[in-house]
């Protein structure tokens, strides 16, 4: 495949939300510095992303066209077959890029290297331009990366990168029938979280971390795990279960295959949501009468690696 563009995909720094938020950056800096925060760390970072972006978009324009987009226009931008994706920021922007990828590849940049772990960003500003290279001329490696999708019974979707969220929006009781191997069970928990391979090192992990330390207290020699999943599973769990006379606690973890699905109903008659990759206004209304299938979806993402 010839490709004609590459986009880069960006979101804006903790500074420029401040001033957006503020009007200025003097006002941004008296808020911070009132509320004890180091303000002179919401600079920094701003000045190396950008430092990254402006060295990272001249090497790139020496090879091939580019243009810069925010990650606020990804829903509705769209992607044309020839157009690499350059992604610069945060891992969670590799999650929210790739839903709207349409199978154009993509090369996730670490801004910062000091600063974020960069688990799905393999590459920094000075060696992604071999990544593009090897992409342009057909012989890069390439990752496929399959998505979670929940499925309403009113035919509604919502895909996943790393993980969906299945629960109330707010601070209480999610309420539902989970159906699962042929169990049914009605639950009254703090939400069901459900991940890919790509983003067990995420979210899920903190449910791990969470229960191999209360765990730790009672059993002696108990060595921490981080979960393992194959390309073609999903993993569910649900978070901090209630057992009561009508809420149940036996159906509380299992793999997800294309031959094995997730089966919720809604028991909320307000405030239910399903929503990926921890972006909250990413998602569709969950209420009583709502049928969630969860399951591996058909749509792939396609990382260089």
């Amino acid at each position: 495949m010839k490709f004609e563009y590459a986009i880069i995909v960006r979101s804006k720094t903790r500074l420029e939300l401040l001033n957006k938020r503020f009007n200025t950056k003097a006002q941004s800096k008296f808020y911070i510095e009132k509320s004890g925060g180091n303000f002179e760390d919401y600079v920094n970072e701003h000045e190396v992303f950008y430092q990254s972006l402006e060295r990272l978009q001249k090497r790139l324009s020496k090879v091939i066209k580019n243009k810069i987009i925010d990650r606020s226009y990804l829903p509705s931008y769209i992607f044309a077959e020839n157009n690499l994706i350059i992604v610069i920021g945060q891992d969670g922007l590799v999650a929210n890029t790739a839903k709207y990828a349409k199978g154009c590849p993509i090369i996730a940049v670490n801004p910062d290297e000091e600063r974020y772990d960069g688990v799905l960003l393999p590459f920094n500003t000075f060696n992604f331009i071999d990544a593009v290279n090897s992409t342009i001329n057909g012989y890069a490696n390439l990752k496929t990366v399959r998505f979670a999708e929940a499925k309403l019974n009113d035919g509604q979707r919502l895909l996943a990168f790393n993980d969906l969220y299945i629960g109330c929006a707010s601070h209480v009781s999610s309420r539902y029938k989970i159906l699962f191997d042929n169990e049914t069970e009605t639950h009254s928990s703090s939400g069901i979280i459900v991940s890919t391979p790509a983003g067990a090192t995420g979210w899920l992990s903190s449910i791990f971390n969470m229960a191999y330390g209360v765990t730790s207290l009672f059993e002696e020699n108990l060595k921490p795990k981080q979960p393992k999943l194959e390309d073609d599973e999903l993993l569910f769990a649900v978070r901090e279960p209630f057992k009561s006379k009508k809420s149940q606690i036996g159906i509380c973890a299992g793999l997800i295959t294309k031959q094995n699905y997730l089966t919720i109903e809604s028991l909320m008659p307000n405030n239910g949501v399903i929503f990926s990759d921890g972006i909250e206004n990413d998602f569709i209304k969950f209420t009583s009468g709502s049928i969630a299938t969860i399951g591996i979806a058909d749509e792939t993402a396609l990382l260089v690696i």
